[in-house]
């Protein structure tokens, strides 16, 4: 299966999420005329690049399409109104991939109908290609098939390939609501800097820079996360000091353990 202007790929949904895909796709050099984007509200700015690159855009499903990939890119929240128009667009070799978190494949299946599907869960990263993305592919996916939804996928970072289904849910948790936490580590860091009494905008440009410059070093370093914090840790110092705080019994661990819990609940909630 490759896709192409009769047999396209069809990406349902151009905010945030599928905006960052389409982007990435075209910039990897897959060709406009063979990408369809459905959306009814597509912004200035995506509208602008759909149209520099021959990509077509439509409010709706047209008559008569089949899909070669149906992609996916609304919130789950809206699924259930954005799913039944689609079906006609699915035929016999379509794959359908969603990034939809918490909408499991018997949902799609059943208001899509069947279908060779992959559950994928990006994260927003993605936006700016330093992305993870976590998947899952039904067993009737042909190892082409299962290729190219790769390739689509690695436009954004690297790709993870789970065993079953339900580790979607996890992976939801970890990485796909991720950034966020990374985001709100730096809010407090730059509070308590504040607290500590530097001024308030020096207290978080030194937590931005410091967080952004340990992801680049977890990045570039063949060294684990672990092996990393024990190199910057100097016995009976200030990092240790502050480790002793944040690694005791009642620190991150046992906070990070209820919050990706919590996360991961909430994504099977969403399959409702």
């Amino acid at each position: 299966m490759t896709v192409s202007p009769t047999s396209p790929l069809v990406l349902i949904g151009a905010g945030n999420m599928g905006g960052a895909m389409l982007s990435g796709w075209l910039k990897s050099g897959l060709e406009g005329g063979s990408v369809l984007v459905i959306d009814p509200g597509v912004s200035p700015h995506m509208a602008e690049l759909c149209a520099a690159h021959g990509v077509r855009v439509e409010k709706a499903a047209p008559e008569g399409l089949k899909a070669g990939i149906l992609f996916l890119a609304v919130k789950p929240q809206m699924m259930e109104t954005v799913l039944p128009p689609l079906k006609g667009l699915v035929g016999s070799d379509t794959v359908i991939v969603s990034v939809a978190a918490g909408k499991t494949l018997a949902f799609l299946e059943t208001h899509l109908g069947k279908a060779g599907m992959v559950r994928a869960m990006p994260n927003t990263p993605a936006m700016v290609g330093r992305g993870i993305t976590g998947a899952f592919a039904t067993p009737d996916i042909t190892d082409a098939q299962r290729a190219e939804v790769h390739d689509l996928l690695k436009v954004s970072g690297p790709v993870e390939w789970v065993g079953t289904e339900g580790e979607i849910d996890a992976v939801t948790a970890v990485s796909g609501s991720g950034p966020a936490y990374v985001f709100y580590l730096v809010e407090c860091m730059a509070e308590a800097g504040r607290k500590a009494g530097l001024q308030a905008d020096l207290a978080m440009r030194l937590a931005r820079e410091t967080v952004s410059g340990a992801g680049e070093m977890l990045y570039q370093s063949p060294e684990t996360a672990s092996k990393l914090r024990e190199n910057v840790t100097s016995p009976g110092g200030t990092t240790f000091a502050a480790l002793q705080v944040l690694m005791a019994e009642e620190g991150m661990q046992p906070l990070f353990d209820a919050a990706i819990a919590a996360a991961k609940a909430r994504a099977q909630e969403l399959a409702d």
